[in-house]
Formats: C-alpha cells, sequence, structure tokens
C-alpha cells in the first residue's frame, strides 16, 4: 500500500510540510510505504472548464500535472495539507484539486448521476490538513473543507481532519508538541484504516 504526501505551500520547511511530514512518517510500515510531493514544485495551470477529461479521463492541459495524476491513482490514500490564504486553500492546492475533477465522471444525461474514478477503485483515504496563522477558528474559513469536499466527492473518505490556529512563523509547530502529536495521531489512525482494509480483503477471500 501507498501513502501521498501532498504540501500545499512554497515554504518546504515551513508548518504546512512540517506537519504533512510528522503524519506521513506515523503512517511508515512493512505494509505501507510513502511518497511526499511539494506542489510548488509543479507548473500546474488551472482548470479551464473545457470538459476535454470527460473523454478520455485525463485532462488536456499537458502541464507537470500529468505526472502527478499516475501518482494519485497509485497511491491508496493522501495526507493533504495547506496554509491558510484569505480564508481558503493556496493557489498551488486550488489549482490541483481542480485538475482531479478529471477523475469524476458524469452520466452523459444527467449531471445528478456521477461517480469517480476512486470509487471504480475500490475507494481510498485521505488525511486532511489545514493551517491558520490566526487565534480564531472562523479566521481559517473554509480551507479544510476546500481540501475535504472535494475529495469526498472523489471517493476518498477523510478519517481525520487537523486544524492548526496560531502558527505563522516558520518554527511554530515545531515547538508545539501537541500540535505535532495531532498530526501523528492523525497519521496513526490513517495507518490502521489501511491496514484494516487489507485484512478484511484477505478474509474476504477466505469466505
Amino acid at each position: 500500500m501507498k501513502v501521498l504526501g501532498i504540501v500545499g505551500s512554497k515554504r518546504k520547511n515551513g508548518n504546512t510540510a512540517h506537519l504533512v511530514n510528522k503524519a506521513m512518517e506515523s503512517v511508515v510500515g512493512k505494509e505501507i510505504t510513502t511518497e511526499t510531493i511539494y506542489l510548488g514544485d509543479y507548473d500546474i495551470k488551472g482548470c479551464t472548464g473545457c470538459e476535454g477529461c470527460k473523454k478520455t479521463y485525463t485532462c488536456v492541459i499537458k502541464d507537470d500535472m500529468m505526472n502527478l495524476y499516475p501518482k494519485i491513482l497509485e497511491a491508496d490514500a493522501v495526507i493533504i495539507g495547506s496554509p491558510t490564504y484569505f480564508y481558503n486553500i493556496s493557489s498551488d492546492m486550488k489549482s490541483f484539486i481542480d485538475r482531479l475533477y478529471a477523475h469524476q465522471i458524469f452520466d452523459d444525461n444527467d449531471r445528478s448521476v456521477w461517480t469517480s474514478i476512486n470509487e471504480v477503485l475500490g475507494g481510498k483515504y485521505a488525511v486532511v490538513i489545514a493551517i491558520c496563522e490566526q487565534n480564531n477558528s472562523k479566521d481559517m474559513g473554509f480551507t479544510a473543507e476546500a481540501m475535504s469536499m472535494p475529495l469526498e466527492a472523489l471517493g476518498y473518505r477523510v478519517v481525520e481532519t487537523v486544524k492548526v490556529l496560531h502558527a505563522f512563523k516558520k518554527d511554530d509547530t515545531k515547538n508545539n508538541e501537541r500540535i505535532e502529536d495531532d498530526a501523528i495521531k492523525a497519521g496513526i489512525k490513517l495507518k490502521k484504516t489501511l491496514l484494516l482494509k487489507e485484512k478484511t480483503k484477505k478474509n474476504l477471500r477466505k469466505v
């Protein structure tokens, strides 16, 4: 099994990257491998709404997202994190999520009927990490939901959401054991969920 970490901040040593990596470290095991990508390293253009992906399940825009689609499909789960920019996710994360629209499949004649590639493949799991510099939870706005809602529509079950407040300076999360522990616990829960799924699949083969 594989878990893909997705960092939506350009700061590779910042708070978002630190917590995603903490969660990723806790899922590593004999049966689970990991890989972390930093969206700032990729040139990902925004979705144009052309609907070209509905014929091939692949976006028609040939940029760095082409390198990420195989990684996403290969992964059994994702740990995804973004800082809060004006009550929402970062622009890098927004472009990335919008381009996942290629993996949502609609009935040709009824847009209320839809599924996703992940659902067809049996469903996947996610941990969402949202970080905000302010102390009041309302100032986080829609950051967590802007990740979790699209993921759920794409066939992921969000097993844990970690919301972090008052984290602006570079080492704010590194100096807070409680916050780090929340990320670690989220990763452990994801790991247990993946192992339970794998165990159940094996047991079902015996029935």
